[in-house]
């Protein structure tokens, strides 16, 4: 081969490898650049003017070049890139909420007489596979806000979306929250405007039982589009997806249209006047408070028990609070922008005493005399037998501590039912006792209101005591130590009412105290005397009666020697009594009443009162769950003794198997008596 020609084959060859050299790390240069993270900022540009609270509770800021693999991110469908909002059934919650969040919230706050503006467009991807159909907020997530951050923080405007399961389609609906007038913001309620499908208020009959699937809904993985306008004290609206009729509505947020009762509208009535919830708002409603955005997925399907509030708690599954597992089992919910903007005024101020405020919240200690501050007065014997001489600044997460429900926090008391007990009882308590003790002639009064959330789910239905729990007492500090009243709360298994009675144990005279009986006072539902036949045959359902979960109030007013107690309870009729304490009614065997003669006297309790009944002895008001359902064999004591189950004494398996008490507290005051009206 000619020499010359060899060189050149070799110099082309040459560069044949230097150019595929080249275009090989030109190539590798590329797929690294397209494999780069594109941060949601990139797809949406106003990250900025947000902080963003993740689905574990946190604050992370402003969320620009941020994301976070288990809640935030983005990701890529075709040539689009979309931001994905993710939040589980439970996690760290923020603020006072019981719902989990993934969830942007506008770093400033303006005035509804400014002008701001938010629009979305996404899709909403998951929502809770599990939840109760009674309950509105199951299987629902808002994917859009406008919230208070003054005030009680109330929320005019809240965009849902919704899918029963084994539904195609979900509705689209948004509600308004009334900025409740006073400081009680218990009372608050919703009104529900459909957009598309279903508003709130539709609901199944069992927690399995699903409505009618929407005929116009909107399906999982479907596009839509919403316009938030406030301006001059209007709030409107504007919702838009392909294939559905644009809606558009208005609402005025600084004069209110629900003022008084008579304005509350016939979907409230149903849906939250029976858990309480019956509010009315301040005449201009928002002005005056600032106002913020808030966009994402705020997930409304939480675990908490339906009988806590049958309108936001879900009763879904968690899993403990396991994040992966409930991504597995479709326990999230999951939203997808592709799309968003903001427009704030000028005169927009910041929004950091609302974070402040809220951040970590759900992890600060708030103690039971923070919300009852009477806990000075009283000391407290606890369910394992553990005695508290000062409550100020003491809880114990087995026993007594708060909670929030989603509209206010209580004092939880709760008791197994066998632990350790005080010395003259068989019962575990969780209760306050008095520290101050009087004579019924000097008196005093108690007030209380509160829900049983729990009693045992064990027992024998021929047992008086089974199923219940003492929820207020006047306890004697002298002679026999009787008791001139108990409040019961009973409710047997399988039932959705039970009934509250009130108990007057005589003070018998004598030395011997074992013929000892109470006298029963039916208030909503049946008096102590209504039993089984059999250890497993429940009577029928009391037809008046007070579901666990439903809210009731008592009062005890013992003045110059006269107890008067009332009860009240939305829904029910208000009931009162009159004792008195100092003279006796029960002075002579033939004094003995006929529910008497059926209750006690067949187990040998027959005795007397002493003419004066407790005049003259010390007395000291008791509070809390005082657990009435034993272990104790009701061959022994057929009024007392229920046969319950006590898995030898283990508390958390009690707790676990739903054979305990518990009993919660908003509202509690104690002090001197006062005259009864007229």
């Amino acid at each position: 081969m000619n020499t010359k020609n060899s060189i050149s084959l070799f110099l082309i060859f040459s560069i044949f490898l230097m150019l595929t050299s080249c275009f090989n790390t030109a190539t590798e240069v590329d797929e690294t650049v397209s494999q780069g993270t594109v941060h949601p900022s990139d797809v949406i540009p106003f990250f900025d003017k947000f902080k963003l609270i993740l689905g574990d509770g946190s604050n992370v800021g402003a969320p620009v070049d941020f994301e976070n693999k288990d809640y935030f991110y983005t990701t890529k469908e075709g040539e689009t890139n979309w931001v994905v909002y993710k939040s589980p059934n439970a996690g760290n919650t923020h603020g006072t909420s019981n719902n989990i969040r993934t969830e942007l919230a506008q770093a400033k706050k303006w005035s509804a007489m400014s002008e701001a503006k938010l629009t979305g467009t996404c899709k909403v991807m998951n929502v809770s596979a599990t939840g109760d159909a009674r309950v509105a907020a199951s299987y629902s997530v808002v994917i859009g806000q406008i919230h208070s951050a003054d005030g009680h923080e109330n929320e005019p405007f809240k965009l849902f979306y919704k899918k029963f399961p084994g539904h195609k389609k979900g509705s689209v609906f948004w509600n308004y929250e009334i900025n409740t007038a006073g400081d009680d913001n218990s009372g608050r309620w919703d009104y529900s405007y459909p957009i598309w499908g279903h508003d709130m208020s539709v609901v199944g009959e069992t927690p399995t039982d699903f409505p009618a699937e929407p005929a116009d809904g909107i399906e999982l993985g479907e596009e839509l589009s919403y316009e938030v306008l406030v301006k001059d004290g209007i709030m409107s609206l504007k919702f838009m997806s392909e294939g559905h009729e644009t809606k558009t509505f208005t609402k005025n947020l600084i004069e209110s249209e629900y003022s008084t009762k008579a304005d509350m509208p016939e979907q409230v009535k149903g849906l939250f006047v029976p858990i309480g919830q019956d509010g009315v708002e301040r005449p201009n409603a928002y002005t005056g408070e600032g106002l913020f955005f808030k966009q994402g997925s705020y997930n409304q399907t939480n675990g908490k028990d339906p009988v806590v509030n049958k309108v936001w708690c879900a009763g879904a599954e968690t899993h403990g609070g396991d994040v992966q597992k409930q991504y597995e089992t479709g326990n999230y919910a999951e939203v997808w922008f592709k799309e968003a903007s903001i427009e704030i005024p000028d005169d927009a101020i910041s929004n950091d005493g609302y974070f402040a405020a809220n951040d970590g919240l759900s992890k600060k200690t708030v103690y039971p005399h923070e919300v009852i501050p009477f806990m000075d007065k009283f000391k407290m014997l606890m369910g394992d037998g553990t005695n508290v001489e000062e409550l100020t600044e003491f809880e114990d997460k087995n026993f007594f501590y708060t909670v929030i429900d989603g509209t206010m926090r209580w004092v939880v008391y709760k008791t197994p039912n066998s632990g350790v007990t005080s010395k003259n009882s068989s019962n575990t308590r969780t209760e306050l006792h008095e520290k101050r003790e009087w004579i019924p002639e000097d008196g005093g009064k108690l007030t209380g209101s509160c829900k049983v959330m729990q009693v045992s789910t064990s027992g024998d239905a021929r047992v008086a005591a089974s199923y219940s729990v003492v929820i207020g007492q006047i306890h004697s500090g002298e002679g026999h130590e009787n008791e001139p009243i108990k409040i019961f709360y009973k409710k047997f298994p399988g039932h959705t009412k039970g009934s509250v009675f009130w108990n007057y144990e005589i003070n018998t005279a004598g030395d011997d105290n074992s013929g000892r009986w109470d006298y029963s006072y039916p208030v909503w539902g049946y008096d102590m005397s209504v039993v089984g036949e059999n250890p497993t045959d429940f009577p029928a359902e009391p037809k008046d009666g007070i579901e666990l979960g439903e809210e009731f109030s008592y009062e005890i007013n013992v003045h110059k020697g006269i107890m008067y107690v009332t009860f009240e309870s939305e829904g029910h009729e208000t009931k009162k009594f009159t004792k008195n304490l100092i003279k006796s009614e029960y002075t002579t065997k033939a004094d003995i009443p006929e529910q008497t003669k059926k209750l006690f006297v067949p187990i040998g309790q027959d005795g007397v009162e002493r003419p004066e009944a407790y005049a003259g002895e010390l007395n000291y008001f008791k509070q809390g769950a005082y657990n009435q359902t034993n272990g104790k064999d009701p061959e022994s004591n057929m009024v007392w003794c229920a046969g319950a189950e006590t898995h030898g004494g283990d508390i958390q398996k009690q707790y676990e198997t739903g054979n305990y008490a518990e009993v919660w507290f908003k509202e509690a005051t104690i002090g001197a008596s006062t005259a009864p009206k007229k």
